[in-house]
């Protein structure tokens, strides 16, 4: 079984920052694509960042030059550093995984999400 945990999120003034983090657990073989995405209220979840397992990121272009997404493969964590917050950046953040399990099946797994609420 496969678990994933985020944690990190609150409430920030704007220009402030926050770090996410997110953990993956249980029986894997291997861990693929993982990433962010976040859903404000009344909207769809959309795609914050992610990061391939080699490395190569994709952001939204709402947060460009402002969330950096990073990955420690050792720990199976994914990382989302946002910088110069903004109101509009308030939402539940959701993190995934491309996870391959031990029995080999793969597919995502989804964390339950975390408030960033960017309010003064």
């Amino acid at each position: 079984q496969v678990q994933v945990v985020e944690s990190g999120g609150g409430l920030v003034q704007p220009g402030g920052s926050l770090r996410l983090s997110c953990a993956a657990s249980g029986s894997i073989f291997s861990i693929y694509t993982m990433g962010w995405y976040r859903q404000a209220p009344g909207k769809q979840r959309d795609l914050v960042a992610r990061i391939f397992s080699r490395g190569i990121t994709n952001y939204a272009d709402s947060v460009k030059g402002r969330f950096t997404i990073s990955r420690d493969n050792a720990k199976n964590t994914v990382y989302l550093q946002m910088n110069s917050l903004k109101p509009e950046d308030t939402a539940v953040y959701y993190c995934y995984a491309d996870i391959q399990t031990g029995t080999l099946a793969r597919r995502d797994y989804w964390g339950q999400g975390t408030q960033v609420t960017v309010s003064s």
